[in-house]
């Protein structure tokens, strides 16, 4: 039991209770936005996605960089390395949900839903590490 007790609170951290937050206040930002901009505002539908999915990256930074992991960075040569290196991350993950997707609906014929929130899931994780150990390295 005391190790089942350890394990729950290396689990559930400040850093990441405050990441699950704001990762689901980021998928807000980025339907919500795209919701606007494409029934509101009658954007077409690509361009509604690109615009929603930038201004959720830049949500996600924000929040994440100050609130989750708090960066130490103070001047601006900092903020754009830390700023590059989670955008570079991003892709890098956006890349893998791309071809992960494919791999288990196209190739494995897994359900697309299914397919798509197995793979979501892995991409957060790795959107943790990424950010933790890469772009906001202490």
């Amino acid at each position: 039991m005391e190790k089942l007790n350890m394990l729950f609170k290396k689990l559930f951290t400040k850093e990441i209770i405050f990441y699950c937050l704001f990762g689901a206040l980021t998928t807000v930002v980025n339907i919500g936005s795209f919701y606007i901009f494409n029934s509101i505002f009658k954007i077409e539908e690509n361009i509604s996605n690109a615009i929603a999915v930038f201004m959720a990256i830049l949500f996600a930074y924000f929040t994440n960089r100050k609130l989750v992991f708090n960066s130490t960075a103070s001047i601006f040569k900092e903020y754009l390395l830390e700023f590059c290196k989670f955008i570079l991350g991003r892709f890098f993950t956006m890349f893998i949900e791309i071809l992960g997707f494919w791999i288990l609906a196209s190739i494995f014929g897994i359900n697309e839903l299914i397919s798509k929130i197995s793979i979501t899931v892995i991409v957060v994780i790795f959107n943790f590490f990424i950010s933790k150990f890469f772009a906001f390295k202490k």
